[in-house]
This record gives C-alpha cells, structure tokens and sequence, in this order.
C-alpha cells in the first residue's frame, strides 16, 4: 500500500516507515529485500516528482530500463554492478549499458560546424542525419547508442548533406572543401562531353566516380563520408586523378571532344579552349568560353551573343518580309 502514496509527503511518510520496516526485519531475509525494493521504488517516485527538469534522467530513452547508475546514492545492489548512464553524443538521450556500448562515431554535427572529426560515443537509436544531428559542441567522434551506431553506418555515404545552407562559412575556412568544390563543378563541366562522345561512353570514364555517384549530377550534396575524406587528404588527391584523367581523354586523346573546344573570339590567340580549363571564363548567356583576361578586359559585350542576336534580327525581317502581300 506504500507505493500507491501520490504526492511528496505521503512519499516522505511512506519512506520513513519503509525504513523502520527494513529495520525492524531480520536481516538478509527476503521480506527485508522485498521491504528494500519497495524503499527503492518510493525513492525513485519522490524524485520523479521532485525534479521537473529533463535532465535528470531515471529510464533508458530506448529500452525504458531503469538506468540504477543514477540512484545509487540510495541503493547500491551487492548482487552486480550498476548500470550507469550513458548519453549518446548524436542525440542527447540517455541510455543503459545495453543499448549504448560507448562505440565511437564522428558525430555530423561536430564535423560540419567545426570540422571536427573526433570520434564520440552513441546509441543505437539515430536522429535525422539529413538534419545533422549531434549537438554540435567541442570534439567531433562522440560516444555513440548502439541505434545511433547502426544509423551513422547506414547513412554515411548517402549525400543528404547540402553544406551551402547547413555551414556556408565553412568554405571561408576549409580549403580542401573549396578545392573538392571546384574539382566537382569541372568534372561537371565534362559530362557533357563524355555523354555524348561513343569512346568514353565505351571506356565508361564517368564510372570512376561510380562511388560517389552524387559527383557527377550537382556540387553541392555531400555525404559524412564524404566529409571524412576530405579532412583526412584522401578525397582530394582521389579526385584530382579523376579529374586529370577526364581532362586529359577531352584534350588530349579524343579527337571528336577536342573538336568541340572553343577558340577565344576576343583575342582569337592561344590554345583551343574548354569551360573547365582554370584561366577561362565562360559567359552565362550563351556558353561561350574566353581567356578570362580577355573577358573581364571586353567585357561590355559577348561577340558569340552579339552574332546570335543579329542572326536572330535578320531572320525575324526576313519572316516579315515574306509575309508582306
């Protein structure tokens, strides 16, 4: 009848006479064990009514396990050692030795707000990657639930982060991310020409980025993993090969590519040129490509754009004359 008392001083009378029970019982009997339990369980309710604030955490956030590392104070159980509560770095919650083992993950939200790759321990329950989780505090591998664990390695080659909107100042300050950046816009440039050219669609050149599939349709998505390779040196030097390898079938090796280069019309000098190329620019009404000196030295008018519009003027006389009686 003890544990039905509801609210702080009926626990509190209750309590008391729990404690003269146990007592008065003999000791090591199993009413003086049974009397111990109930002492517990009054204990637990007086602090659940005590303490409002959520951080004071009694139950495993994933199994509801009473997690007894957080009520010894009152009660150390001599038949094994207590569980203790673990938080997991990737969603704040509390967990039993159970279900958090303290694996090691890097936490997204350490890495994407502070490059930080730290490995943290985590549960086995998982927030939203595509929201970042992780609390986004100093050190970036945290302490991990088992859930979390699974969920991290499910989802860490899938390109759900949008880094642009998520952390834009992160390229102001991580240079290999603006390198990764710019190798991913030239690779992009060169799909066109590998679509629509029979010797790479048979060499499948763009199958060399059959892992990182997300590379060859935007430069923007990234994945963890991603992110990972970037920090440890070995994205850039990865794509970089790629991307000489791209470069060298369009320039070099296949003629029908290299046909469809373009020759600077400001200066009419120099090498045939391709939009991926670094000292280019190419204009954005029309695709045409320039030595970028050239272009922000004429830059008042594009010639490609200026014949187009003439060509377009003429045409559209020539209908009108045609349609007069």
């Amino acid at each position: 009848g003890l544990i039905l008392a509801s609210d702080v001083p009926q626990l509190r009378r209750a309590i008391e006479e729990c404690k003269r029970v146990i007592l008065a019982l003999p000791e090591h009997s199993e009413r003086q064990k049974d009397a111990v339990v109930r002492l517990i369980h009054l204990r637990l309710k007086l602090q659940e009514l005590k303490e409002k604030s959520k951080s004071v955490k009694q139950m495993c956030d994933k199994c509801s396990t009473i997690i007894w590392g957080l009520i010894q104070t009152w009660y150390t159980c001599t038949g094994g050692v207590p569980s203790e509560a673990r938080q997991c770095d990737y969603t704040g919650l509390y967990y039993c030795s159970s279900c958090h083992w303290n694996d090691l993950a890097v936490v997204p939200a350490r890495a994407i707000h502070n490059w930080d790759f730290e490995p943290r321990k985590g549960s086995v329950v998982a927030a939203g990657l595509a929201g970042a989780g992780g609390d986004g505090g100093p050190g970036g591998v945290g302490q991990v639930s088992r859930c979390s664990m699974r969920y991290l390695a499910l989802m860490v080659s899938r390109p759900v982060l949008k880094l642009r909107e998520i952390n834009p100042l992160l390229f102001n300050y991580v240079e290999e991310l603006v390198e990764i950046r710019k190798l991913r816009q030239d690779i992009l440039l060169m799909k066109p020409y590998f679509i629509t050219c029979k010797e790479a669609m048979e060499a499948r050149l763009l199958l060399q980025l059959q892992d990182r599939q997300h590379f060859v349709e935007n430069d923007e998505m990234y994945s963890l993993q991603d992110l990972i390779d970037i920090e440890a040196g070995r994205l850039g030097c990865s794509l970089t090969e790629i991307h000489t390898l791209f470069a060298k079938h369009i320039k070099l090796d296949c003629e029908r590519c290299q046909a469809k280069g373009f020759v600077c019309e400001l200066c009419r000098e120099g090498d045939v040129l391709f939009p991926f190329d670094s000292h280019t620019s190419v204009c954005a009404d029309c695709s045409a490509v320039f030595h970028r000196d050239c272009y922000y030295d004429n830059s008042t008018t594009c010639p490609r754009c200026a014949r187009l519009s003439l060509r377009k003027q003429s045409l559209f006389q020539d209908s009108g004359t045609e349609a007069e009686p």
